[in-house]
């Protein structure tokens, strides 16, 4: 069953480039072993030694995300799109309308490492 795999930017490196990449398998754990296949490397920064999706990436098909379905035995049906999303964090660590350290014209707060001007 063939299933398209939506790369994210950081690992197009290791497609070619490529933003999607079509393989075959029925499970996730079978689509992501045709991938390393395919593209040698790109398992092991999904995946980590002990067979489990590293916990800074996310792995949905089609809207579902695998870690509230079987994981890695989560079906892939004929068609289905695998989306390899890693995760992001940062930010102000205080919502903006109660941050009062912030000084004037700037979007994140002075206890924030990064800052940057409104405009």
């Amino acid at each position: 069953m063939t299933a398209t795999v939506r790369i994210p930017t950081p690992l197009r490196t290791a497609t070619g480039g490529s933003s999607t990449v079509e393989v075959e398998g029925s499970t996730v754990g079978e689509v992501l072993a045709a991938l390393d296949v395919a593209h040698p490397g790109v398992a092991e920064r999904i995946v980590d030694d002990s067979g489990r999706v590293r916990r800074f990436v996310n792995v949905f098909v089609d809207d579902e995300d695998i870690r509230f379905a079987d994981d890695l035995a989560t079906p892939v049906r004929p068609g289905a799109t695998v989306s390899l999303i890693p995760a992001v964090a940062g930010g102000c660590r205080r919502p903006e309308p109660t941050c009062r350290t912030r000084p004037p014209r700037r979007r994140t707060c002075a206890t924030c490492t990064t800052a940057t001007t409104a405009g």
